[in-house]
């Protein structure tokens, strides 16, 4: 598999939402695609007061996703992580692997920039 392929697997992008800094992530997050997510939320988790993850338009999640997801949650304590989740591919392995205990989850970007 080439960087190419990789990049077509998983788009992330970094935005400013109503003051708050949002990554959203498009595609899947896998062993291959993981790497991409991590570096955008190490900058974002570090240099934002209120960073969100939008993972509405992730169609899988992996072990190294979730691994990715929480590093940034412990690099964003004491402030917790925002988590766009919209699909059952994506929530279920974050409630199974008890990940929801240590993230914020949210159905949609809006009630996530709504949380104070």
């Amino acid at each position: 598999m080439t960087d190419g392929d990789v990049s077509r697997l998983l788009t992330v992008s970094r935005s400013t939402v109503r003051g708050a800094v949002v990554v959203t992530a498009q595609g899947e997050v896998d062993l291959t695609s993981a790497p991409q997510l991590e570096v955008v939320l190490d900058e974002v988790v570090r240099d934002s007061s209120v960073p969100i993850v939008d993972l509405s338009g992730v169609s899988f999640l992996g072990s190294v996703g979730l691994s990715v997801l929480l590093a940034a949650a412990q690099k964003a304590d004491p402030r917790r992580l925002r988590v766009v989740v919209s699909s059952p591919q994506v929530s279920r392995p974050i409630t199974v692997t008890g990940l929801d205990k240590v993230l914020e989850l949210f159905d949609t970007l809006d009630a996530a920039l709504a949380q104070p």
